[in-house]
């Protein structure tokens, strides 16, 4: 934040002694203190979308079994999800590869032992409460590598809105603030400009394939998450 005074003010009369031409925009004149403020707003909101990847890495001697293992687990994976409710504009492929696996010894070029494929969908969950239950169903299923959850909100805009009125009232107070130390008023905004973003979402957790025998089902707790906008606001004082 930063507080100065104007250089010059100029006279209506040296305004009106300026030619005027029709392309020139009337000259704005500041006669005061500008006063420039950042402020934060802040509301919370529980998450209600969560994004996972789920995917199934298989190894075999040949590149064409590696795949064909891949395919008949992720189908059963995909399956699994349909089953779910999960609908197919929620699952997206995120990452498909085949790569080879070697042996490395000294002084001998690197051979070649068998295939790893991999085979990713990103998958939204709208129930975040019910996740956890689906991703037991796809691990038992064959999905041997899952990442996330990221948790997000589905309809942000509101959350937004609410955190630019807050962010704007506490760049007000600040600024009256200032004016009443300076021996000043707050006579109006210049201009206002912002950046947001969604922060203090819980940490993503990696999850991987676990022992089908245990009975604990995988928990997924949305908490809390702050939905902030910082504001820049330039204020004129008198």
């Amino acid at each position: 934040m930063r507080l100065f005074a104007t250089a010059a003010v100029l006279t209506l009369s040296s305004i009106a002694a300026a030619p005027a031409t029709a392309q020139a925009a009337p000259a704005i004149v500041l006669d005061g203190t500008i006063l420039d403020v950042s402020a934060t707003g802040k509301t919370t909101r529980v998450p209600d979308i969560a994004t996972i990847r789920a995917g199934v890495v298989t190894q075999s001697a040949t590149a064409a079994q590696a795949l064909a293992d891949n395919a008949r687990r992720m189908a059963g994976v995909l399956a699994a999800l349909k089953t779910a409710g999960v609908q197919p504009r929620d699952i997206a492929t995120s990452n498909v590869s085949l790569q080879p696996q070697y042996r490395y010894e000294n002084d001998k070029p690197p051979v070649i032992t068998g295939y790893q494929a991999s085979n990713t969908v990103s998958v939204r969950f709208r129930d975040v409460a019910k996740s956890g239950a689906i991703l037991d169903a796809l691990v038992a299923q064959g999905a041997n590598q899952i990442d996330g959850p990221n948790l997000s909100l589905d309809q942000p805009d509101a959350a937004f809105d609410e955190a630019r009125v807050d962010a704007v009232k506490r760049a007000r107070a600040r600024a009256e603030l200032y004016a009443k130390a300076a021996g000043l008023n707050v006579v109006r905004i210049l201009t206002i400009s912002e950046g947001g973003d969604v922060a203090g979402s819980p940490m993503p957790i990696a999850y991987m394939a676990r022992d089908k025998l245990q009975a604990v089902p995988t928990s997924i707790s949305p908490g809390e998450t702050d939905v902030t906008v910082t504001v820049s606001v330039r204020f004129l004082l008198k």
